[in-house]
């Protein structure tokens, strides 16, 4: 039986799920939430981002890093199950087939859904999209691998579970 979290979930709820704070948390509110199935999110893209300093400072653009890394999140909070949250992570460790169709500005509101495609030992695939005003900015496909929370980065052995 799938087990459906309340939603929305908000910022602060986010936080006790991922590990990520200000100004690399990229996610908003979950407004859609299904433990290893699909989840959706979105994001508001403000002016004031740090990000939007250098990246142009006269004609602003979400770069596609962020895009991928606020997706990333996404699915991250589907790759694991809600006993999982507090002694595990989701290790982003592949990026594949991904396509971007147009800028996102500030402004935008980022609206981005992740669906779990499979799930194997420690490792699990999502196929991920964004959109603004509907339309597809990204898509593509991320891996993860599920490992224990290290507090020393050097030791996490995150492919040999």
């Amino acid at each position: 039986m799938r087990t459906v979290q309340t939603v929305p979930i908000e910022v602060r709820e986010i936080m006790e799920i991922l590990p990520h704070r200000f100004p690399l948390l990229l996610l908003d509110r979950i407004v859609a939430f299904e433990p290893n199935v699909r989840a959706v999110a979105y994001k508001m893209v403000a002016a004031n981002e740090p990000v939007f300093s250098g990246h142009f400072p006269e004609q602003p653009i979400l770069p596609g890093i962020y895009q991928i890394e606020a997706l990333a999140q996404l699915g991250g909070t589907i790759a694991m199950t809600p006993t999982d949250y507090k002694r595990k992570m989701a290790y982003l460790v592949g990026v594949d087939k991904f396509k971007f169709r147009r800028p996102v500005v500030p402004g935008d509101r980022l609206e981005m859904e992740a669906v779990l495609l499979r799930k194997r030992s420690n490792l699990g695939w999502i196929k991920a999209e964004a959109r603004v005003d509907g339309k597809l900015v990204c898509s593509g496909e991320l891996a993860f691998a599920i490992a224990p929370i290290v507090t020393d980065a050097y030791s996490a052995t995150i492919f040999s579970e």
